[in-house]
């Protein structure tokens, strides 16, 4: 008898745990909270304007993030050397120039390299660009067979030839869909993308990759203030950056980030970091990306920072299951984009991201970039299905999942056209 009582409550147990640990999906369970105003200092002091922001407020919720989401980076390193490893003015059946460039970096005795795969519109002297990262290495983005494989380490995925964490001729092209690369160039822009996990391999070990190169003595992990693997990727983007700042045909004024998913967090952490990128695009970005924190709905901070305890600070974790504590949210991390234009996407099928959750923060970021009489997002309604908002602070929500489309890109070049100057 005893013993069934014992299995009863270990079963009631493990259930009440689960469900504590199950996404929420339901509005009406998301719980009431207070937004902080982006245009309220931490003392309370009202901002009025834009030089107030870029005086007060803005370095305020710049260092908050800094410290207390992503992580600071220990230290600068510059590019030690940059060696064109290809090149073809006759790439994509002759309407392109690519180009694939290693950039070097050293430090205590370490180094460090990565690849930028870049193609440009022969028809355009001094190209406008897109950058982001990919998933599985620059081949797969392109049925281009120059494109050359990368030897880092990858997550495996057998359904793309990738096992023991090594990529493959088999995964050559099996992203095509998330790039439209034919698109870009006859739409006049240039196109560079990088395998992520050459600048930090997205696991949790922080043996390998950027930071190994910071560490001080007998140094194993990044401290509690310091960067997680996103801070590290928006690191390496800002690098790839220096780079395109010395190539001639490069329009280095026009650079517009570009992130899916995690590489959409750090879009938006690379943009807000960086003021030299000139547009942001994150895609489906949810929790730590564009999506409300004290929303708790679809991944939440909890979840994020035990699923991949990598990707944020150490001080990330006080917030967890506690967003309430929050002082910020991420509509203020839009905001610090402000007032570049920032588009955010999100999918119809893609509860986990909670797509009103980016809404709302694309929402809540647009008085900010009021003060510069930039236009953002005025309906407080999520717009239809397929129905994108093209404003300075540019939003849509399109049919399907977890993905980046060839509609999706339809709406970024379009927007870019208008609002990349």
């Amino acid at each position: 008898m005893n013993r069934l009582i014992l299995c009863l409550l270990f079963f009631a147990f493990v259930s009440t745990a689960s469900a504590q640990f199950d996404a929420n999906y339901d509005e009406s369970k998301v719980p009431e909270f207070k937004l902080p105003d982006p245009l309220k200092m931490f003392n309370g002091k009202k901002i009025r304007n834009s030089k107030k922001w870029e005086k007060n407020r803005c370095p305020e919720l710049l260092n908050f993030f800094t410290e207390n989401v992503y992580g600071e980076v220990p230290g600068e390193l510059a590019i030690s050397s940059v060696q064109i490893l290809e090149q073809s003015e006759n790439a994509l059946n002759g309407k392109a120039i690519r180009k694939q460039v290693d950039l070097v970096f050293k430090n205590h005795g370490k180094t460090l390299d990565f690849t930028v795969l870049i193609y440009l519109p022969k028809s355009v002297e001094k190209a406008p660009l897109f950058v982001g990262y990919n998933f599985y290495g620059n081949h797969t983005i392109t049925e281009d067979v120059e494109v050359i494989i990368s030897g880092s380490w990858a997550r495996n995925n057998p359904s793309f030839g990738i096992i023991n964490n090594q990529l493959t001729e088999q995964s050559r092209g099996v992203r095509t869909n998330r790039w439209c690369v034919d698109k870009i160039i006859d739409a006049g822009f240039g196109l560079a993308t990088i395998y992520y996990g050459e600048v930090d391999p997205d696991k949790d070990d922080f043996s390998d990759g950027i930071h190994p190169l910071f560490y001080i003595d007998d140094q194993q992990q990044p401290a509690a203030n310091e960067w997680g693997s996103i801070a590290a990727w928006s690191w390496g983007l800002s690098r790839a950056m220096d780079y395109f700042e010395r190539d001639n045909a490069i329009d280095e004024s026009k650079v517009v980030v570009f992130g899916h998913s995690r590489l959409g967090k750090t879009a938006l952490w690379a943009g807000a970091s960086d003021e030299r990128f000139a547009g942001v695009i994150s895609n489906e970005p949810g929790c730590g990306g564009a999506a409300l924190s004290k929303r708790r709905f679809g991944e939440t901070v909890w979840r994020i920072n035990n699923s991949f305890p990598h990707w944020f600070c150490k001080n990330f974790r006080n917030y967890s299951k506690n967003e309430e504590a929050l002082p910020v949210d991420q509509h203020e991390l839009i905001a610090l984009i402000a007032p570049r234009p920032v588009y955010i996407a999100s999918a119809e099928e893609d509860r986990w991201s909670d797509p009103k959750g980016e809404f709302l923060g694309a929402l809540y970021a647009t008085p900010v970039f009021e003060l510069y009489g930039k236009k953002g997002i005025e309906q407080t309604e999520m717009p239809g299905v397929n129905q994108p908002i093209q404003n300075t602070v540019a939003y849509h929500i399109r049919t399907g999942e977890h993905d980046v489309t060839e509609f999706d890109w339809e709406q970024y070049i379009k927007w870019a056209q208008k609002f990349i100057h």
